[in-house]
């Protein structure tokens, strides 16, 4: 299934799947903290999410748990970027990638060993 989050969304999301299931008063109460959102404004996020299947309500309390998984939207989001910004090539995606500077040796290195490994699960 693949669901598209704006921005506020998955600010929620990230909050409900680091602390799964949560009520929707803590929900408020982490975003009053992290985003400095009001009440009203996670309550709305929360009805969209719920909307969009993203989220299940639960009682007692207004428990929310996620549908859908961290990796799920990682996937997508990452697959819509590829697809908008380079034409659908991975290989132009990931050379851009391999060009950033702060890159250590050691991510270079992590980097080809999770190649071998995508290229030895084939």
């Amino acid at each position: 299934m693949e669901i598209k989050l704006f921005d506020s969304e998955l600010k929620v999301m990230d909050l409900v799947w680091n602390h799964e299931p949560i009520s929707a008063k803590d929900l408020s109460m982490q975003a009053k903290e992290v985003y400095g959102w009001n009440k009203n404004t996670t309550y709305t996020v929360i009805k969209k999410l719920l909307e969009k299947e993203a989220l299940l309500r639960t009682e007692p309390n207004f428990m929310c748990r996620s549908l859908i998984k961290r990796e799920q939207v990682q996937k997508a989001e990452t697959n819509s970027l590829i697809n908008k910004l380079y034409q659908g090539s991975k290989k132009a995606f990931f050379a851009t990638f391999l060009k950033d500077e702060s890159l250590t040796k050691e991510d270079y290195e992590e980097l080809r060993n999770l190649i071998d490994d995508s290229e030895r699960s084939r």
